[in-house]
């Protein structure tokens, strides 16, 4: 398998993964917040830090693999373009309060989701 596949067949996983959370999230919350976003990106970065901190253990994760799920999968599924312009959708319509939380939310959540990881993995 080639790297540039490998990244094609998980960035379309990953972007089909986000878009089914899109539309599950959009069954039971239709609020101002983006919440599936959140959700997605938050994912991602649970995914990403448990291959990047495990992989050493996982021998079946080979350079290609790697690239699938990390590059591909992850980068896919998460996605900063929509969550910048989310956040500025809320600010442009007055919604500041909804804006900054969103910032501090999708900043705090993912970061202290890789920590959490990296303090139970390590």
């Amino acid at each position: 398998m080639s790297s540039l596949f490998a990244v094609f067949v998980g960035g379309g996983l990953g972007a089909v993964f986000r878009f089914l959370i899109g539309k599950y999230v959009l069954f039971f919350y239709q609020g101002v917040f983006p919440l599936s976003t959140l959700i997605a990106n938050v994912f991602s970065c649970v995914v990403l830090a448990l291959i990047m901190f495990k992989s050493v253990d996982f021998k079946w994760l080979n350079d290609h693999v790697m690239l699938l799920l990390t590059v591909g999968f992850c980068g896919g599924l998460s996605t900063f373009s929509t969550y910048s312009l989310e956040t500025f959708e809320l600010l442009k319509n007055g919604s500041f309060g909804w804006a900054v939380l969103n910032f501090m939310m999708s900043t705090l959540v993912c970061i202290s989701v890789i920590y959490v990881v990296y303090r139970k993995m390590t």
